[in-house]
């Protein structure tokens, strides 16, 4: 019976020269991933610097002037819905 008992618990034998081996290898594919996202986002830097270089109107003043031009934008709906109501109020009074 403390035979069986043993031939039961055997271990696993492992080869670790294939652990070593596949622990180099995904070091060195997160190596190469990270170089590759490192030249990607290089790229898009590059393009966004060049693209913003050849704006004519600088996006700051882009931001200024649609800023400008929403608050115009909600003084006139203001103003007009001023008026329609006091248009209303005008007619009901009568």
């Amino acid at each position: 019976m403390n035979k069986d008992y043993r031939q039961s618990q055997r271990m696993i034998e492992i080869d670790t020269r294939l652990i070593r081996t596949g622990a180099v290898l995904t070091a060195a594919g997160a190596a190469v991933a990270c170089a590759g996202m490192g030249v990607a986002a290089f790229a898009v830097f590059s393009a966004g610097r060049r693209m913003i270089r050849d704006m004519n109107v600088p996006p700051s003043q882009q931001a200024a002037m649609k800023w400008r031009q929403a608050k115009e934008a909600s003084l006139a709906g203001a103003r007009a819905w001023q008026a329609a109501s006091d248009a209303q109020n005008g007619s009901l009074a009568r």
